[in-house]
């Protein structure tokens, strides 16, 4: 190249430099340009004047931060990404501004331009107010989703000190330092997801993520892309942005697969993959991202006999089941029903804001006399309904006695527990219902020492129901009106 071309060229490049410079002077209340070292190369008259410079030190070769405090014009150029409107303080004043990063003709970052869009941010306050507003509502909605991925409940939480609980209670507590798949085996509401939160809080990955997906409750069409995640477009209807699953949600936590017996057959096989290379495939995708989860899977079924009958891979169930916890049914804890119960009704308590109810000890022996096929979660629904639909402080047997189901009353008998006397037939739910309201009536009277008003209100019935019942079951003499003793 002649010498006479590089002049031009220097001298065009010159006058380009010189017109960019006064097109930002002219359109910007401030301009400054930093190198790769975050060294200020050139900045205008204005922004000068916005931080105060003296006009006899040189500014340029300085380090953007000595003149701009808490400039973020070094971030820039380090990440490469601009920084398009921002609010940024200098001397008491709001500004809006932008930083931009400057590449070459390869693409590399060389430095970074820093523009001062607006100086009076009154005028805009409204639509930054705006948009001050949307940050604050997006980072509680980050917040609240957060808080849907951590673990809702502690051992503390799993109640009861029968043999049973406190055994089960510790084979987990061993399970939550380990970093092996859990199994969790047992009835329907019997404490399975409060156990599998409650191990999760007490491993190493208690800082992580939480998160559920229930196999049974969405259908098999939609399950893969609920596991593992979607790529733009693998389906109509998918959009076009890519949609992460619940493995690629769980990375570094706890992934809680509930109701991992109703896993289709055909999805097997890729949750073993998932399990055993730690990878997963995106629907419609065909790239592999690799996961760091650890399984809890909870099931009600018999896994080992759908093993045999070929609806649970083999290789799948042994994978799942390195930790197995076999959680007791209710009514092989029997002992830790009134402790179960006092939870509840002071749950509900909390909740309606009104002093917890209590339970008279026909009622605990109602309760501890029952089946309970549904376990803790068919007693809570019970009490829940009990102070629902009765006013009185203390709850009855004579309360909670209609609303267990007829295979569950007649267990108990005056007092007793059928189960202890399988050779003494049992009775029709009618009867053993109506004794029940015959000790409550007597009980009644006994703590009210007699006055009917009283013990109408003990029982969250009035006067004349009261007075109903009495007469009902022969308590009333004919002549006095006082009830007959027992």
């Amino acid at each position: 190249m002649s010498r006479d071309k590089r002049i031009d060229e220097a001298l065009v490049r010159s006058r380009a430099a010189r017109s960019l410079v006064d097109l930002f002077d002219s359109l910007y209340e401030g301009a400054v340009l930093v190198d790769t070292q975050a060294r200020i190369v050139w900045m205008n008259d204005k922004f000068k004047a916005l931080v105060g410079w003296n006009g006899v030190e040189d500014i340029e070769g300085r380090p953007v931060e000595e003149v701009i405090a808490n400039s973020r014009l070094r971030e820039v150029v380090e990440s490469g990404r601009a920084e398009l409107l921002d609010v940024y303080p200098i001397n008491n004043r709001q500004l809006v501004v932008s930083r931009i990063p400057l590449r070459d003709d390869d693409g590399v970052v060389n430095g970074a331009l820093g523009l001062i869009l607006y100086d009076r941010l009154q005028a805009l306050r409204p639509i930054v107010s705006k948009f001050q507003t949307m940050q604050e509502e997006l980072a509680r909605a980050g917040q609240e989703i957060a808080k849907g991925r951590r673990a809702r409940y502690r051992f503390s939480q799993f109640v009861g000190e029968s043999a049973a609980a406190r055994a089960i209670k510790a084979q987990a507590r061993r399970a939550a330092a380990r970093d092996g798949n859990v199994l969790l085996m047992g009835e329907t509401g019997t404490g399975k997801e409060l156990l599998a939160h409650a191990i999760h809080a007490a491993s190493p990955r208690a800082q992580g993520p939480m998160v559920r997906v229930n196999a049974a409750a969405i259908p098999e069409t939609l399950l893969e892309s609920e596991l593992f995640g979607t790529a733009p477009g693998a389906f109509t209807g998918a959009g076009t942005k890519a949609r992460p699953g619940k493995f690629e949600l769980a990375h570094r936590g706890t992934l809680f697969l509930d109701e991992v017996g109703d896993m289709p057959l055909s999805l097997q096989p890729k949750l073993l993959r998932a399990l055993q290379e730690g990878e997963i495939e995106p629907l419609g995708s065909n790239r592999v991202l690799s996961v760091d989860v650890r399984v809890i899977a909870a099931t009600s079924r018999d896994l080992k006999a759908a093993v045999d009958a070929g609806t649970f891979r083999a290789d799948l169930f042994y994978r799942l089941n390195v930790l197995p916890l076999v959680i007791p049914p209710l009514r092989e804890r029997r002992d830790d029903i009134p402790a179960l119960a006092d939870t509840v009704l002071d749950d509900i308590a909390m909740e309606a804001g009104e002093p917890p109810r209590e339970l008279a000890p026909d009622a605990l022996a109602l309760l501890a006399a029952s089946s309970w096929p549904g376990n803790v979660r068919e007693l809570s629904n019970v009490l829940e309904q009990a102070t629902a639909q009765v006013d009185a402080p203390v709850l009855t047997a004579a309360h909670l006695a209609p609303l267990l189901s007829a295979r569950e009353a007649p267990r108990l008998v005056a007092g007793r527990d059928l189960a202890t006397t399988p050779a003494e037939p049992l009775r029709p739910l009618r009867q053993v219902m109506a004794e029940a309201e015959r000790t409550a009536l007597l009980e009644a009277l006994e703590v009210a020492g007699g006055v009917k008003v009283q013990a109408a209100r003990l029982l969250g019935i009035s006067r004349a129901q009261f007075y109903e019942k009495l007469a009902t079951h022969g308590l009333m003499s004919d002549k006095t009106d006082i009830p007959k003793a027992v």
